[in-house]
C-alpha cells in the first residue's frame, strides 16, 4: 500500500470541511478506512442525502481528479471500460493498402487505437495521488454490469484481451453510490466497505444550508430546516433531500424572503415537490408543517409563558 492519504478520521473531517463538505464521525471514519485500506467504499442512502457530493468533495480535498461513471440501464462495457477507435483503424487499413502493405490484427489492436473510458482511465492514472473513481448510482445499471467491476474492485486492474492486464500504480479511491432501487449482488458487496448515509439532523441541515446559500438569513434557515424535517415524515413519492432543500432555500433567498410564511412556501413549492401528488400532499399539509393560513398565528409567534397565555 502507498502511504495513507489521511492521518486519521479527524483529518478527513477537517479537510472535507475546508472544501465545504460537512461529515459526521461515522462517514469520516468510513472514508479514512477506505483510503487507508485501499478498499472500494459503497455508499447507500436515500436520494439527495449527499452521496455524490461527498465523492466530489473527497477529490477536492485530495486535490486529485474525479473520474465519474454515471450508471444507467443498458450501460455497456465499451462505455465504461474501453473501446477501440474503429475510424482510426479503418484509416490505418486504407493507408496501408495505398502503400501496398499489409496489416495484421496485432498492428490494429495496439495502445495507439485504444480509447480509455472512465474505468480504464482511473486505472491508468499516473499522478502522485490516486484519482477518485465515482461509480454513481450503480443500482441503475443492469445486474450483469456489476460483474464487469469485480476485477477493478478486487485487484485494481483491467484486462484488455488484445493487450494484457493494466494494473494501477496506485489503486484509485473507488466510491460507489446506490439509492437501493434494486438489491446489489453479494459478490459486489463483499469487495467493498459499506456505509449508510442518513438524512442529516436539523442542526447539520442548517449548517449545510448556511454554507450552500450564504445569503439566506439565519431565521429562514432554522425554519426551513424544521419544515423539511416535518415534510420528510409525510408519505411522499420522493421525500425532499438536501439537493431539493438547497434549491428551495436558494429560491426563497432570491425572492428576498427572511421568514417562512405560507405564501412564499406555495410560490416555491416546485423546488421541493417532484410529482403532482407530492405537490398536493405538501400543500394540504402546510398547517401541520408549521405554515398556517394567512392571518393565523405562526407557531413561532405563539406565547411561550404562562403569563402570556392568560386572557
Amino acid at each position: 500500500m502507498v502511504s495513507a492519504l489521511f492521518e486519521d478520521a479527524d483529518e478527513v473531517s477537517r479537510r472535507l470541511d475546508a472544501v465545504g463538505q460537512l461529515v459526521d464521525q461515522g462517514t469520516a471514519t468510513a472514508l479514512y478506512l477506505a483510503t487507508t485500506l485501499e478498499r472500494p467504499l459503497l455508499l447507500e442512502g436515500e436520494p439527495g442525502v449527499g452521496k455524490t457530493s461527498l465523492a466530489k468533495a473527497l477529490a477536492a480535498a485530495l486535490d486529485t481528479p474525479l473520474i465519474r461513471l454515471q450508471c444507467y440501464e443498458g450501460l455497456t462495457a465499451g462505455e465504461a471500460l474501453y473501446e477501440w477507435n474503429h475510424q482510426r483503424q479503418l484509416l490505418a487499413i486504407r493507408l496501408t493498402e495505398a502503400r501496398s502493405e499489409t496489416l495484421t490484427d496485432a498492428d490494429l489492436f495496439t495502445e495507439e487505437f485504444l480509447q480509455d473510458r472512465p474505468l480504464l482511465r482511473a486505472i491508468r492514472h499516473t499522478g502522485p495521488v490516486p484519482p477518485v473513481l465515482l461509480v454513481d448510482e450503480i443500482d441503475r445499471a443492469d445486474d450483469e454490469f456489476e460483474a464487469l467491476l469485480f476485477e477493478i474492485l478486487g485487484e485494481s486492474s483491467i484486462t484488455v484481451p488484445e493487450l494484457g492486464t493494466f494494473t494501477a500504480v496506485h489503486a484509485p479511491v473507488v466510491v460507489l453510490t446506490s439509492n437501493r432501487s434494486r438489491e446489489l449482488h453479494d459478490a459486489l458487496r463483499r469487495r467493498c466497505l459499506y456505509h449508510w448515509i442518513d438524512f442529516p439532523g436539523p442542526e447539520r441541515v442548517v449548517e449545510i444550508l448556511r454554507r450552500s446559500v450564504p445569503g439566506a438569513d439565519a431565521p429562514l434557515l432554522a425554519s426551513a430546516a424544521e419544515f423539511l424535517g416535518r415534510a420528510r415524515t409525510l408519505e411522499l413519492d420522493k421525500a425532499p433531500g438536501m439537493a431539493e432543500a438547497i434549491d428551495w432555500v436558494a429560491a426563497l433567498s432570491a425572492l428576498r424572503v427572511d421568514r417562512l410564511v405560507r405564501g412564499d412556501v406555495l410560490r416555491t413549492l416546485s423546488t421541493l415537490a417532484k410529482s403532482p401528488d407530492d405537490h398536493v400532499a405538501l400543500t394540504e399539509a402546510l398547517t401541520q408543517l408549521g405554515c398556517p393560513p394567512e392571518g393565523e398565528p405562526h407557531a413561532s409567534d405563539a406565547p411561550h409563558t404562562e403569563e402570556a397565555r392568560k386572557p
